[in-house]
């Protein structure tokens, strides 16, 4: 309504001041502040007797219905959770609940069967991993004077050979 700043509000009050006097000035303030609760309480009132009427006339629903009109995605959203709500309320006599109960039994038996192959894969592949760290502790459990299968063998006792050659002519 106003837009009053703290400047222009001190330039009204530097004005009053000069104006009414400094004596006169709380006088002032004191009725200018009555009559500014009367004006809300008038506003109040007014806004509170439109609202009577609104509600006396249908208005409210009026009301509701343009705001839901504007809000296409919350009018759907409360219509899915109502179909959810009546999804779940099922009857386990009728078909549809006899339905349920069948699948939830499937779902039962899909996963202890999924479940019972997890682990068997991981007993397998633990025996896997334990023929493996068998064979590589035993690859490293070789006596050290035997040279492994894959690397030269006569390189070392030439080197052998070398070292009692220089010992007898020594």
């Amino acid at each position: 309504m106003f837009d009053l700043g703290w400047t222009e509000l001190l330039v009204i009050g530097v004005v009053a001041l000069i104006v009414v006097g400094p004596k006169d000035l709380p006088g002032l303030f004191k009725s200018v502040g009555r009559f500014v609760g009367k004006a809300k309480g008038m506003a109040r009132e007014f806004s509170r007797a439109m609202e009577d009427a609104a509600d006396d006339s249908g208005m409210r629903d009026i009301q509701k219905t343009i705001r839901s009109a504007t809000n296409p995605v919350g009018s759907a959203m409360d219509g899915v959770k109502d179909a959810a709500r009546s999804l779940t309320d099922i009857d386990p006599k009728s078909h549809t609940g006899k339905l349920s109960a069948e699948r939830a039994e499937a779902k039962k038996k899909i996963e202890a069967a999924a479940a019972r192959k997890a682990a068997e894969r991981m007993q397998r592949e633990a025996a896997e991993a334990l023929a493996k760290a068998d064979a590589a502790e035993a690859e490293l459990s070789k006596p050290a004077d035997t040279p492994p299968a894959d690397t030269a063998a006569p390189a070392a006792p030439k080197a052998d050979a070398q070292v009692a050659t220089s010992k007898d002519s020594a």
